[in-house]
């Protein structure tokens, strides 16, 4: 065997059908049927054209709304600083060591929340803190500050 010598097994390939070019080939419509849109040429029908049937984009409704005066918060509970704490062994949580630590995004405001028990003496650093978080804080000796 050799390069030159190897052909497709038989039987495996097609000849194109060549349209357009006269009768012997696909006859007058050139494979495109009689009439209509796609019969002729220059057609492009929009993307999302569904035939006439009214298009999913128009079907589903739009909903909801976004404020853009409302500030947006992360809810960061005292739980989860608490487990934080210990992992870190550290006495403050400053933003950049719960960004790092992938318990709130880069871009997220945060908001410091009540839910939990903390034990460990922190000093936390958050852009908002519900009153019953700053309390806990304080209880145990930590320090709450809000950072813009």
């Amino acid at each position: 065997m050799k390069l030159h010598t190897l052909k497709p097994a038989e039987g495996s390939t097609k000849t194109n059908k060549r349209l357009g070019r006269g009768q012997g080939s696909g006859g007058s419509t050139a494979g495109r049927g009689h009439k209509g849109a796609q019969s002729r040429s220059g057609n492009a029908k929009k993307s999302g054209f569904e035939g006439g049937q009214m298009p999913l984009q128009r079907r589903v409704p739009k909903f909801g709304f976004k404020n853009n005066n409302k500030e947006y918060f992360k809810a960061v509970n005292l739980d989860a600083l608490e487990g934080l704490a210990e992992k870190v062994k550290s006495t403050t949580l400053s933003l950049a060591v719960l960004i790092e630590n992938g318990v709130v995004g880069k871009n997220d405001k945060v908001k410091v929340l009540g839910r939990g028990e903390l034990k460990a003496k922190v000093s936390v650093e958050a852009h908002a803190f519900s009153a019953s978080a700053t309390q806990a804080i304080e209880k145990v000796g930590g320090t709450a500050t809000t950072v813009k």
